[in-house]
């Protein structure tokens, strides 16, 4: 089979234009970014519209380094519903450069299922992540420049919160000293970076719901403490306007096309792991707007990207998806049983049974948030029809439908049976109305204890004197009714990485706390997580290259 980038060569891309009428968009009204790329104006939001659509939300097991396929599954379900006669758009984040040219080597699916033009999507695309990494830092050297011209007429603040980011995973720069050579080149302080998907800029433009909202967000974001304990926040600062400006394009979403020129729309970044995981409420808005059947993700596992998506997003935006697709393949299921990662491929019935756990604690978890599930396998290769049957048996004992997914071989036609499903399962059996995890009136304790308990499995959760002390200050700030959104490892329930399956009972400790006035959610960072990672022992940027003409290496 040809590679994903092959694929994307090989495929006749429209113009964009082309592709915004198949939404009932005037070319007009479209700001265009080259032949195959657009913004749309946020004029095009009508909620009354949108009210009337059907959101889908695609999730998965707890993800393994043999690959889950949540990105494809998505892409193949918007094109099966377009391939059955539905006017369908999938919503999807864009790709963050660390990941591209880290692990992943490319995210805009694979195969005969990807939003195209692929190399343009992964590599700078619009320039939103850039936009996101100026306007964050902008404030920083402003802020600098604020404690510089005032280092003699007022008491510097007795702590500063806000960092740096850069779209890059650089271990090396998550702890730093800026300001020193002496006095010219400002004062010297502790600082760090974060990868731009984790600042809170870029959370705020995922959760605004129009221009005059960016502002008021930006302007509440917490830069640090003065010293008689009051909050410092941009609009003390005074630059909210210069930072809108730097987003002025990056607030627009983006519309491209699929492998089979349906349109797609790709806004907004943050990770999962480590934010709130989930693409912009603009563009989903905005899809819901445009046609009958919406299809987003949100990001890593159901444990996840799911949670933050409907105690975050939902919560704050009144969106509530119609149905949730699970995503799930047999060799993530071997893993998480207990399989030799060397021996995943081969059959396995019995490993397979083990994995069921971690699958059935994320469809028990949806199910308490009121939701109508669907599985969706995701076929590989080496699967078996044995293997296949067995885990649709399973399924079937939990009164869920399971359907196999194709569209990495075959498109929209290898998506048409999961297309239909998810259509009859809308009709037939809509979701609730989404039943969260913790009431706003709780502790942001309570709240984090809530989904460490219910969604994780947690036993004892535990927090270290520098998190107190910022639940304290959190409390002192009357901030107790926001959301929280716990940063952790992806490949397990837990706070242990290497803890697979299903675990339970386990300590679950809480390393830090990070305020985000402006996103309006507090971040609880458990574990070893980190908002900058590092790049592993072979990163993607070895094998990525630009060859008579054409890039390659990106998958």
């Amino acid at each position: 089979m040809k590679s994903d980038i092959e694929i994307a060569r090989s495929t006749r891309l429209d113009r964009i234009e082309r592709v915004a009428e198949r939404l009932g968009v005037n070319p007009e009204e479209i700001l265009c970014y080259g032949h195959h790329i657009a913004k749309l104006p946020l004029r095009l939001i009508d909620d009354r519209k949108a009210a009337r659509s059907n959101l889908i939300l695609v999730t998965s097991i707890s993800p393994t380094k043999a690959g889950i396929g949540k990105t494809t599954v998505s892409i193949s379900l918007s094109l099966g519903l377009n391939k059955i006669g539905k006017k369908a758009v999938v919503v999807l984040r864009e790709p963050s450069l660390g990941p591209v040219f880290g692990l992943k080597g490319g995210a805009a699916g694979g195969g005969y299922a990807q939003v195209l033009p692929m190399e343009k999507i992964n590599l700078h695309f619009t320039g939103d992540f850039h936009a996101v990494t100026s306007a964050h830092n902008m404030i920083t050297a402003l802020l600098d420049n604020w404690f510089y011209q005032h280092r003699f007429t007022e008491p510097p603040l007795r702590e500063v919160l806000w960092k740096r980011v850069l779209d890059v995973n650089d271990r090396g720069l998550r702890q730093v000293v800026t300001g020193l050579g002496g006095n010219a080149n400002g004062l010297p302080r502790e600082s760090g970076f974060d990868i731009t998907p984790a600042s809170e800029i870029m959370a705020v433009l995922c959760l605004a719901t129009d221009r005059d909202d960016l502002r008021r967000r930006i302007e509440r974001i917490l830069l640090g403490y003065r010293q008689d304990g009051s909050a410092f926040t941009v609009k003390d600062l005074g630059v909210a306007g210069a930072v809108c400006v730097l987003l002025e394009d990056a607030i627009l979403p983006n519309l491209v096309q699929t492998t089979e020129r349906t349109p797609a729309i790709v806004h907004g970044g943050p990770f999962a792991n480590i934010a709130h995981g989930c693409n912009t409420a603009i563009a989903t808005r905005m899809g819901l707007s445009l046609a009958d059947y919406v299809v987003t993700e949100a990001g890593f596992g159901a444990d996840l990207g799911a949670e933050k998506f409907l105690n975050i997003k939902c919560r704050k935006t009144g969106l509530c998806p119609k149905l949730t697709v699970l995503v799930a393949t047999c060799n993530g299921l071997k893993m998480h049983g207990g399989v030799d990662p060397e021996k995943i491929k081969e059959p396995n019935l019995e490993g397979l049974k083990r994995g069921f756990a971690n699958l059935d604690r994320h469809i028990a978890n949806l199910r308490n948030f009121g939701q109508n599930v669907l599985v969706a396998f995701n076929r590989y290769a080496n699967d078996t029809e044995e293997e296949i049957t067995c885990l649709q048996e399973h399924c079937k004992s939990l009164g869920v439908r399971c359907v196999v997914n194709d569209g990495f071989l075959r498109g929209g036609e290898g998506a048409a049976e999961l297309a239909r499903a998810a259509v009859e399962e809308i009709d037939s059996r809509p979701s609730s109305p989404i039943q969260f995890t913790y009431p706003d009136n709780v502790s942001i304790r309570e709240k984090i204890e809530a989904v460490a308990r219910k969604i994780y499995g947690a036993g004892e959760v535990t927090f270290s004197e520098k998190a107190q002390k910022m639940l304290n200050l959190a409390a002192q700030q009357h901030l107790s009714h926001f959301p929280v959104c716990v940063a952790k490892t992806q490949f397990s329930f837990s706070d242990n990485p290497k803890a697979y399956g299903c675990p339970s009972g386990f300590e679950f400790h809480i390393r830090d706390i990070v305020i985000n006035q402006g996103a309006e959610f507090i971040v609880a960072i458990a574990g070893d997580m980190m908002r900058m990672p590092g790049l592993p022992k072979d990163p993607a940027a070895n094998h990525i290259d630009y060859v008579n003409g054409e890039i390659v290496g990106l998958s």
